[in-house]
């Protein structure tokens, strides 16, 4: 049996259990969210055939008996099981009865009859950062900074490269491939890739209908603008004049709304402060994949590719970047969001908990030109911004030492950060 890595959102699953009859765990296929959820399981069913799935849709109430805890894999090929979990818990009213776990959100909305509020939590798992593919020192605790913004910190941090990071980047935090060697992970993210589309038996409509290659080329166009604030308009340009087709507003859209649906891509709201200033702020959220690896591979990038293409590299790096920090923040009850104003300033993650503290983050590959243009720009946000609580700045590097400059400005590297 594989050696099982844990995950940091097991500490939110634990205390959803505790305070509701049933825990659905949502994310993109392959992350781990099966595995996770049967280390709490006493029984389990997995809708995974057409079988299983038919005689769900006959009797979904059969589906929830057995011992308690219960995992419901994939409970959205048959969204009725929703509500029998609900008048199950009205009927009988425990706390942590059932675990559902989902690659998408249900075929069809409407047969969900209430919001589950009360009694069912949600909670949505990513692919691994880099701690929990045990793949960071863990030498710098965001923690740590939050409750201490004038603490110390240094780790040489020798054994960190960029071809490194390219090729962490590339793989991704995917369990299967994080557990496979260096020499086939990278050929195991890609069947992964090629798995997204296979919707032809799939009992989703939605996904059903929708053509793979129209996907892979809205796909192409994310990725293209990643950790950009491209608007939809100038996505759905790039896919026109990039293939030579029509594409209509609405089609996009639902094709768009597919791949969020499938917890693929993923957009990182704006962040809006009070500012000392009449300056207005840019409120077009920033493009990103749940994986950056799903990034590389519509675009067929290598890590040598990234090496040879450092522009590009640094765009995909500030989103794997952006995976890991909301990983961290959610651990830490807290979100992700992102600063523009109009003026052209901006803030490549901004950290927020729900205490109140905030803390301001540069991406960038590393290097001395590069880490000063991060400082120069932390600098100026503080300056306009007039929101109580800023806990710490941080410029977060591809490789690296990690230290904290004479500005106060801590410069981290990737593999050394953790919650």
């Amino acid at each position: 049996m594989a050696e099982y890595y844990d995950r940091l959102i097991e500490r939110k699953i634990e205390k959803k259990m505790k305070s509701s009859g049933a825990v659905a765990i949502e994310g993109p296929k392959f992350c781990g969210k099966t595995t996770t959820a049967l280390r709490y399981a006493k029984s389990d069913i997995r809708l995974n055939t057409r079988q299983r799935i038919e005689l769900a849709r006959l009797q979904p109430k059969n589906v929830l008996k057995g011992d308690v805890p219960r995992v419901i894999d994939e409970w959205q090929t048959v969204p009725d099981i929703w509500n029998e979990v609900k008048a199950w818990i009205d009927e009988k009213p425990e706390f942590g009865q059932f675990i559902l776990t989902g690659s998408s959100t249900p075929a069809d909305k409407t047969e969900i009859y209430h919001s589950g509020a009360g009694r069912i939590s949600t909670v949505t798992m990513k692919p691994m950062s880099l701690t929990e593919s045990r793949e960071s020192s863990c030498s710098v605790s965001l923690k740590t900074l939050f409750e201490n913004g004038e603490a110390e910190i240094f780790d040489e941090n020798k054994d960190a490269s960029l071809e490194r990071t390219a090729f962490l980047l590339c793989r991704g935090g995917w369990p299967l491939s994080v557990r496979a060697g260096d020499d086939i992970s990278l050929d195991v993210t890609r069947n992964y890739y090629e798995g997204l589309f296979n919707f032809e038996y799939s009992a989703n409509e939605k996904f059903r209908n929708k053509r793979s290659d129209v996907l892979r080329m809205v796909m192409r166009s994310y990725a293209r603008h990643i950790s950009t604030e491209a608007a939809v308009k100038t996505i759905r340009t790039d896919v026109i004049e990039s293939n030579n087709r029509t594409l209509d507003a609405k089609t996009l859209d639902d094709y768009i709304e597919a791949l969020k649906d499938l917890f693929i891509i993923e957009d990182i709201e704006a962040w809006n402060p009070n500012l000392r200033s009449k300056t207005a702020i840019r409120t077009t959220p920033t493009r990103h994949f749940v994986d950056t690896s799903i990034a590389a591979a519509v675009l067929e990038l290598s890590p040598a590719d990234l090496i040879n293409d450092l522009k590009t590299f640094g765009l995909f790096f500030e989103d794997m970047a952006v995976r890991d920090l909301g990983i961290y923040a959610s651990y830490l009850d807290g979100s992700v969001k992102h600063y523009r104003d109009n003026l052209g300033l901006e803030c490549d993650a901004v950290l927020r908990l729900s205490n109140g503290k905030w803390a301001a983050i540069e991406i960038k590959l590393g290097g001395e030109e590069l880490i000063e243009d991060g400082a120069t720009s932390l600098m100026k946000l503080k300056k306009r911004v007039d929101e109580k609580g800023l806990a710490f700045q941080m410029i977060l590097t591809a490789s690296g030492p990690a230290y904290k400059r004479s500005d106060g400005i801590y410069v981290v590297p990737i593999n050394c950060l953790t919650v």
